[in-house]
């Protein structure tokens, strides 16, 4: 199924975002999320890809499992930052041997800890998505930044760089993270006037302790409003009243998201459930989503 024909034809959408797990033990836990989450009907789900280019089989392998075990579609995260022109071409064909027919084309963050990049190497995710379309045969997303790309200059180089992407033939934007509302309404508006007319769904992570608030909002570049860094310093040392908090806020931001025309939800599950399970099933039962 095509995510961008799901996206279209339903009210909001609501989507799951799993990692590849590296032990068996994480694995079993995986799965046992993927069923507990998979009751709540997700319109898709996408699978990570490591920055690094390690491993795209693991990918596949779970995006395969999870399509063909799970009935659930998935978007197969494709970042080319450490792969050659030859390596993504065999990339596609593999996915596209495991029946993964929709991506999400990345470029991949610059790590200071990586290997030199590859000869002729991808500088930006446009260069992927062009590649991608012109293989054919894939419904393609890309990652969009309400509060900027940390690299970008400028808010209106970013937007920039995103309008790139989907005149190479992106055709749905999946955002980072955030905390602030007003960051993604104002991103809409911006992207629309720079004449990017593709849906633009909202990456909602709900908050689960302080220290990983802190850690994401160091690693993405997101802002924590003023007043959820307050809330939950005084918690901070209450791990269940952390997870209701978060599980709250999250609860109200998707509403006031989808309240204001947001297409749908994208949640960074971080291969868990709970959290995510509370906030969803919350907005199923008053009448979000189909």
């Amino acid at each position: 199924m095509n995510v961008r024909e799901l996206i279209d034809g339903h009210k909001a959408v609501f989507s799951f975002e799993f990692f590849p797990p590296k032990t068996e033990a994480d694995t079993k836990a995986l799965f046992n999320v993927i069923g507990e989450l998979k009751t709540l009907q997700p319109d898709y789900v996408s699978v990570t890809h490591s920055a690094t280019g390690a491993a795209p089989l693991k990918t596949a392998a779970l995006a395969r499992i999870i399509k063909e075990n799970y009935g659930m579609e998935p978007i197969a995260h494709f970042t080319c930052i450490a792969h050659t022109r030859p390596e993504v071409r065999d990339i596609a064909k593999l996915l596209k041997e495991h029946g993964i027919r929709n991506v999400l084309a990345l470029r991949g963050d610059r790590r200071p800890d990586a290997p030199p990049p590859p000869p002729n190497p991808y500088n930006y995710a446009a260069e992927l998505v062009r590649d991608l379309n012109a293989e054919g045969g894939f419904c393609i997303g890309v990652a969009g930044y309400p509060e900027k790309h940390p690299e970008a200059p400028s808010p209106e180089a970013d937007i920039a760089r995103l309008r790139e992407k989907v005149d190479a033939g992106a055709s749905f934007i999946i955002t980072q993270l955030f905390f602030n509302n007003a960051d993604y309404f104002s991103f809409v508006d911006k992207c629309r006037a720079a004449g990017i007319a593709v849906p633009i769904v909202p990456g909602i992570m709900p908050v689960t302790s302080h220290k990983q608030l802190n850690r994401f909002s160091e690693m993405c570049g997101c802002v924590i409003p003023k007043h959820l860094a307050e809330d939950l310093e005084r918690i901070k040392d209450m791990p269940e009243a952390v997870v209701e908090y978060g599980i709250d806020f999250a609860y109200r931001q998707c509403k006031e998201l989808l309240d204001k025309g947001a297409p749908g939800l994208h949640f960074y599950t971080l291969n868990r459930s709970v959290s995510t399970m509370a906030v969803l099933r919350r907005l199923k039962n008053e009448g979000y989503g189909k």
